[in-house]
Formats: structure tokens, C-alpha cells, sequence
């Protein structure tokens, strides 16, 4: 690897704190490369070949949308996984609460109390979940975009304050943390834009919410603004709250070993996971525009080489820390 381990006062980090590298299958859903999605079994299988130890399963499709997922099909999905090894420890849902139109907030909340049964159906006890999620549209040359979908969210929101958006989503978490509760499944509420600006906007909206039932996705990638200090700070904040994570990035093997993207602090983030005794997964997602070569979008190989280096760049940096925690 071509960083240098954080150092450790081991006085100050939990030795019971035990990571597992997951894998979201945002990876291969088909958007940003050019080609079509794995099916959930072919990337359960990717997970299982790069040494994954569980999946993330995106809540919609070709993954995991409810209206695909009645209780037979989880239940196979389910029995795939353990028979590979391979636990699918959370699923994540793409929703938005903040709508001002109150039926699609319905139908919203409609799809997050669905997604919350596939979830307890798929044996998983956490789901990841969004205040607002604009969306992303689909290319027919292949790939996605963002802009157009944030665009549309942004216009139809301006002519409401920021706190009648916040209001909106307030209720949606209410009742979707009830829904989950009758599940026992633990949401996990990501510091995504927008609406979110940053990890004090999440953890103010779980306090307001205040049920047991809805946690932290704490992601230090999104928190463009801290430093590795600063990221180990804001974890220690989050605290006992944080229930998922997860890591980002474009790697390639160097001479001097595994190099990854500029600004993507993986180093930070497990040593802030270490400093909270975390339990959990932290997965590895490629889910951004990526590089186009003569003309063309690269295609899947591009995603299979970049989850194979990020388990074992990611492995190693767990597995040092560990053992530093623990001598």
C-alpha cells in the first residue's frame, strides 16, 4: 500500500472493534459502466472470488426493488448467500422523504415499509436510507447522470424553506422507524446531500426522530471538508449510533503496491471505526461517472479490477490496525 498507517495510542481505541469489508452492489447495477447489471447471485459470487465477507443489496432495479422480492424469492436469495459464504448484511433503499407533493411522499413511505419487509425477509438487520434521494438517470449509450435529476429536485423544492423540507422528512423517518421497529430492522440514515449538509445534520435529524430504531450510515468519504483528524472526530461523535459505512475510490497496483484515488481517506475512516469499537461492515462502492476511453465508457472489467483491489487494499489496512489495537 502506498500510505502510511495513522498512528495508534491504543489507549484510546477499542480493541473489541471488529470491521468486515462488504460489497454494495450499486457496483454492478449497470449505471456507470458500460454493459448490463449482474444479477444479486453473480455479485454475491464477485464477493466470494475478491474476498468480500457480505453484500449490500440496493434496493431496487435489477436488485433488490420490492416489487421483485415476495418472501419465496428472498428466502432462496437468502439460502444462495449462506451456501457462498457470504452474509447480505443490509439493504439499501433509494427514497425521498422531502417531496412537496404529498403523494409521492406516500408513495415513498409505501416503498420504504415494502423494502423494510425484503429486508427482514433477506436475514438483514440494517437498511440504509436517504432524507432525499433526487435520483440518477439512465443513458441509452450506456452510463448515468446525475445533473438532471438534482436539477428537478432542485425546482420543485424552491419555493419551500429549508425547514419545511426538513419538516417533510422529519415525519417520513417517524413513521418509517415504526415500520422497522415492527421488523426489527435498524435503519441507517446516510450524511447525504441533499437536505443533509454534513454528519451533524444526521445525527440532529436521529435525535429529533428519537427512535431506537434509526441509526447513522456514517460515510467519511462524503464529508469533503475534514481532514483524516477531522473525520476521526466526527466518528467519535457519531459514536455508538453508526451501524454501516462505507469506502469509495479507483484503485490500480503499483510498484510500491495498491494505490488509490487522491481524497478518498480510507486510512481515516477505519481508524475512526477502530476509535468507536466498531461492529459492522464498511462497503466498498463504485457509484460515480467513470473515465471514457476512445469515445466509449469503460466496461465492466474497469468495476471488477477496482472491487478486487479495494478488498484487498482495504483487508490490509483492517488487518494492521487490528493488530496494532491488539498487541
Amino acid at each position: 500500500m502506498t500510505d502510511e498507517l495513522l498512528p495508534i495510542d491504543r489507549r484510546d481505541f477499542a480493541s473489541t472493534a471488529e470491521v468486515r469489508i462488504g460489497l454494495y452492489s450499486i457496483s454492478y447495477l449497470g449505471v456507470w459502466y458500460r454493459g448490463a447489471a449482474l444479477s444479486v447471485e453473480q455479485v454475491i459470487q464477485r464477493a466470494r472470488q475478491y474476498g468480500y465477507q457480505g453484500v449490500e443489496i440496493d434496493g431496487k432495479r435489477p436488485h433488490a426493488n420490492p416489487l421483485d422480492m415476495p418472501p419465496a424469492r428472498c428466502r432462496l436469495l437468502r439460502e444462495f448467500a449462506a451456501g457462498e459464504g457470504i452474509e447480505i448484511y443490509a439493504v439499501a433503499a433509494n427514497n425521498d422523504f422531502s417531496s412537496p407533493i404529498p403523494e409521492h411522499r406516500e408513495a415513498q413511505l409505501l416503498y420504504a415499509r415494502e423494502l423494510i419487509r425484503v429486508t427482514a425477509d433477506l436475514g438483514a438487520k440494517v437498511m440504509r436510507v436517504f432524507l432525499a434521494w433526487p435520483g440518477v438517470t439512465l443513458l441509452p449509450e450506456g452510463g448515468g447522470r446525475y445533473d438532471i435529476a438534482q436539477s428537478a429536485w432542485r425546482q420543485v423544492h424552491e419555493p419551500f424553506s429549508e425547514e419545511q423540507t426538513w419538516e417533510w422528512c422529519r415525519q417520513g423517518l417517524v413513521e418509517a422507524a415504526g415500520y422497522a421497529g415492527g421488523c426489527g430492522v435498524t435503519l441507517a440514515l446516510q450524511n447525504h446531500a441533499p437536505v443533509i449538509r454534513d454528519y451533524r445534520d444526521c445525527l440532529r435529524m436521529v435525535r429529533e426522530v428519537g427512535s431506537p430504531h434509526l441509526k447513522v450510515c456514517f460515510d467519511p468519504r462524503l464529508e469533503h471538508h475534514l481532514d483524516a483528524d477531522g473525520i476521526e472526530r466526527a466518528a467519535r461523535e457519531v459514536g455508538p449510533l453508526q451501524v454501516l459505512s462505507h469506502f469509495g475510490g479507483e484503485y490500480d497496483r503499483g510498484a510500491d503496491g495498491i494505490q488509490v484515488t487522491e481524497g478518498e481517506q480510507c486510512l481515516a475512516a477505519v481508524r475512526g471505526l477502530f476509535a468507536i469499537g466498531y461492529c459492522g461492515y464498511i462497503g466498498f462502492e463504485l457509484c460515480h461517472p467513470l473515465p471514457v476511453v476512445d469515445g466509449k465508457t469503460v466496461g465492466i472489467d474497469f468495476v471488477d479490477k477496482n472491487a478486487e483491489l479495494a478488498a484487498e487494499y482495504m483487508k490490509g489496512i483492517v488487518s494492521r490496525y487490528a493488530q496494532e489495537c491488539r498487541a
